[in-house]
């Protein structure tokens, strides 16, 4: 199967993040195997859904891991010109469909070049690693790392994480968790704001806090100018409460996302954040003793990628693509996850962010070409 081919079937399975992923994952499980390839799933413990692994090639240490995600973000209300879920080709040059450029593009070329690799006489080993949902939290990469890791008698060395990138190696990332506060004040009417305490004005005055929080680290020197921006991001996306105008809130929620730069940690925000909330608690319990704020992770902590300009994966990826530059992104992915589990790691895959999660989202035919030439010299390098 051509590289497009493959990347119209991958396309075709609707599999959203937090869904079963049995169809794509079985669907890819049979062209592996098809070639001979014994292949591993690591299946979710309780739902309908599966990771996947296998090795081409010697079992020696120093092999090089390609991985890639097999969910994608939902299409409800986006306005699309095609059908998400059919490879579209509109003569354009472009490849349009839901996952076309995140991230069934690098897998697709990854599997399109399988039949050179067992010809190839394979000095070190390639192993693939496709992981289930990693878009709602990249929540199946640890467990797939650890069973890679425990799977194998030899050391895998490196990692690529194909996300989109325009094949540029990515050897930074953001980390990110979010977290949900909920503050509980006392019902009454509006005329009794300073006998009350609103859930809503506590909830403002919070997320001001936060977002203090974030202009203190960047004044106290927490900044990384490979990243946009170059510091770690505090943000307040949704905010809940209240029933009407003349009535005070008793109850609201927030939900808040950390985008950590290397140097920052996640939860030490948290642990100043959860300070402060006691001390509010504190202050206001003598207008009304019930009042609580309580706050809980509800997307896992996503460890950011710094990856050294001077790491042996850098040269090597660069020297893979043809591309003498490097940059970072702000967005996460699964790369520092198999940075933490002991892998030199890097981003580089086809095509551009820029399309992902969006209506007609598409990936150029070029990009795609570009994937494929990556991968097969890969190959070539390995077996010499």
């Amino acid at each position: 199967m051509s590289v497009e081919e493959i990347l119209a079937k991958l396309v075709s399975f609707p599999v959203l993040g937090g869904q079963s992923n049995t169809s794509i994952i079985t669907w890819i499980k049979e062209y592996v195997e098809s070639f001979g390839i014994p292949t591993v799933l690591v299946p979710h413990a309780i739902e309908e859904k599966a990771s996947l692994h296998c090795r081409i090639g010697p079992a020696v240490n120093e092999g090089v891991i390609l991985s890639g995600h097999t969910d994608v973000v939902p299409v409800a209300g986006q306005d699309w010109s095609t059908n998400p879920w059919e490879l579209t080709d509109k003569g354009d040059g472009k490849l349009y469909g839901r996952g076309s450029c995140d991230m069934k593009g690098f897998i697709a070329c990854v599997l399109a070049v399988l039949p050179e690799m067992i010809k190839a006489d394979l000095q070190r080993p390639i192993y693939f690693a496709f992981s289930y949902d990693e878009e709602i939290g990249c929540l199946a990469a640890p467990e797939l790392i650890e069973a890679i890791t425990d799977h194998y008698d030899e050391k895998p060395k490196f990692a690529i994480i194909g996300e989109p990138s325009l094949m540029q190696p990515m050897i930074g990332q953001k980390g990110i968790v979010i977290y949900e506060t909920v503050v509980n004040g006392s019902a009454g009417h509006s005329s009794r704001i300073r006998q009350e305490v609103s859930a809503i004005h506590e909830s403002a005055r919070l997320i001001l806090w936060l977002e203090s929080k974030m202009n203190g680290l960047v004044e106290a020197g927490h900044v990384d100018e490979r990243f946009t921006p170059p510091h770690t991001s505090i943000h307040c996306g949704i905010v809940q409460g209240g029933i009407a105008p003349n009535v005070i809130a008793d109850k609201a929620v927030f939900n808040w996302d950390v985008r950590v730069i290397p140097k920052d940690i996640a939860k030490n925000i948290l642990t100043d954040f959860e300070q402060h909330c006691r001390q509010r608690e504190n202050e206001l319990r003598a207008v009304f003793p019930a009042f609580k704020i309580e706050t809980r992770e509800i997307h896992p902590d996503v460890p950011a990628l710094d990856t050294a300009e001077t790491d042996e994966i850098v040269g090597f990826v660069q020297e893979l693509g043809q591309n003498p530059t490097w940059s970072t992104v702000s967005y996460a992915a699964e790369a520092g996850q198999f940075a933490a589990g002991g892998y030199q790691a890097i981003i580089c895959g086809p095509g551009s962010i820029e399309q992902a999660h969006r209506a007609d989202e598409f990936i150029a035919k070029s990009e795609l070409e570009r994937g494929v030439k990556m991968i097969r010299q890969l190959v070539q390098k390995l077996s010499t």
